[in-house]
């Protein structure tokens, strides 16, 4: 670069070290964002924590990365740019804006098709992680079928009723303690049976058929796929008013 002006050199060593800074803003938002979820105790609130911030940090590092390569690669031929200063000065920057486009959507996509079914799978981990009571004693995970016997009537009502919300009972068979714990489907991706992509969620639910004294009811979950825009409906069974009464 003998030929090239100082101020040339100037400005690229900045975008250099813009690189270089982009890099370690990304680490450090993934590392913070682990940190955070070493720091809470409770698997709840972890679960909790990632449900609400994964994808979030997770997409900051990547804009940040994109960030990064388009400096770095501004900084380079800086030789050829100066050298035919009307051309190459516009050609490189049309080349580094393109790539900013051209990435910030593909791993925009990337990161809203594929990144959920990760996210997903370290939800169910953190969901199903044997919890400690405050005797330190490990809790078994009830069925739905023990689960029914320890909640109190309002929440046994609220899964019934409104299916979209889940229960988790806890319990330590040693010293009789418990831990309740709520979870929501609406904030809970699916695969989508058309595009195989976990982004089908509830858009909403009815009760097609109300549940009798002795007959089951059926209600109708409608989920739409925020990829594709595929949408569908399940059925699930409500069971009848009598296998309520415990």
């Amino acid at each position: 670069m003998e030929n090239v002006p100082d101020f040339i050199v100037t400005v690229d060593s900045y975008m250099a070290v813009g690189a270089y800074l982009c890099v370690a803003f990304a680490v450090l938002v993934l590392l913070y964002h682990e940190y955070r979820i070493f720091r809470i105790k409770d698997y709840k609130e972890k679960y909790d924590y990632v449900n609400l911030h994964e994808i979030r940090y997770f997409w900051f590092a990547v804009v940040a990365l994109i960030a990064a390569v388009a400096l770095y690669g501004n900084s380079l031929a800086s030789t050829m740019v100066f050298a035919n200063m009307e051309t190459w000065f516009w050609v490189r920057t049309f080349i580094t804006l393109s790539f900013v486009v051209v990435a910030y959507f593909i791993f925009y996509s990337l990161v809203r098709i594929y990144y959920p079914r990760f996210v997903e799978r370290r939800l169910d981990k953190l969901r199903n992680k044997p919890r400690l009571s405050p005797a330190g004693n490990i809790m078994r995970k009830l069925t739905e079928a023990e689960e029914e016997a320890h909640l109190e009537a309002a929440q046994f009502a609220e899964q019934k009723e409104v299916h979209s919300v889940d229960y988790d009972v806890w319990l330590d068979e040693k010293t009789g303690y418990k831990k309740i714990e709520k979870y929501n489907a609406y904030q809970h991706a699916i695969e989508c049976s058309e595009c195989g992509y976990v982004t089908m969620k509830i858009a909403s639910e009815e009760v097609a058929k109300a549940p009798g004294d002795a007959e089951p009811g059926m209600l109708v979950k409608h989920y739409r796929c925020s990829y594709c825009g595929h949408r569908e409906a399940k059925s699930v069974v409500i069971a009848a008013l009598s296998e309520n009464i415990a």
